[in-house]
């Protein structure tokens, strides 16, 4: 009987001198999650508002090429009126350029014409003129 406690007793050191190799406890997986996490909110918290300002780069660009065609088809004097979008796009001014007929939000372009000035306008992010956020 004494045979069989000591027995017994190795077993049991023997565990405890190896640790256990596989395998992860449920709290460094959560640790992993976390740091996993803040990182991502890092990252997010960096690019999202480079994003904002890369759609509002892109709206100006945009514009101007509109801008662009729009004066030159006022100037050839085929063109009386102030033209629209959709008349820069079927008299053919905006083909070969790499030109959006709509803003980076999704809302068309407004072209106004003063007596010797062409602009034009987008909604901007929220979608209504007249806002602080409209691209000129």
């Amino acid at each position: 009987m004494s045979h069989g406690l000591i027995l017994g007793k190795e077993h049991a050191l023997k565990r405890k001198k190896n640790p256990r190799i596989s395998g992860m406890t449920l709290v460094e997986i959560m640790i992993v999650v976390v740091i996993m996490a803040m990182i991502a909110t890092g990252v997010g918290a960096a690019v999202i508002p480079q994003m904002m300002r890369a759609r509002v780069k892109q709206a100006r660009i945009d514009a101007s090429s509109i801008r662009a065609a729009a004066e030159q088809l006022l100037l050839s004097g085929d063109q009386v009126e102030c033209p629209t979008v959709e008349d820069l796009h079927q008299a053919g001014m905006l083909r070969g350029r790499q030109v959006q007929t709509v803003d980076p939000w999704g809302n068309a372009f407004v072209v106004s014409c003063d007596t010797d000035e062409v602009g034009v306008t987008s909604a901007g992010s929220d979608g209504a003129f007249g806002t602080e956020d409209d691209v000129i």
